[in-house]
């Protein structure tokens, strides 16, 4: 997949476990674990931004575009 979600990352360089920035966003650990893991389909603006205020970081710091193979490539 393309969209690679570092969540993970920021977290842990945050020293924040799952389970209480679930709790800071009012949202379950399952939930969250759904989008640390990549294995979400979306992520509502408001869902990004709140994770943005509390990890202070930038989208950017979370979501990372990754082309695959060819996926970059303009064909003519």
């Amino acid at each position: 997949m393309p969209i690679i979600v570092n969540l993970d990352v920021i977290m842990a360089a945050r020293k924040i476990t799952l389970g209480e920035l679930a709790g800071r966003m009012k949202i379950t650990p399952s939930n969250l674990s759904i989008l640390k893991t990549g294995k979400g389909k979306a992520i509502r603006f408001s869902t990004l931004e709140n994770i943005c205020r509390i990890l202070n970081c930038q989208p950017g710091d979370i979501l990372e575009y990754v082309p695959d193979d060819d996926s970059g490539k303009i064909r003519h």
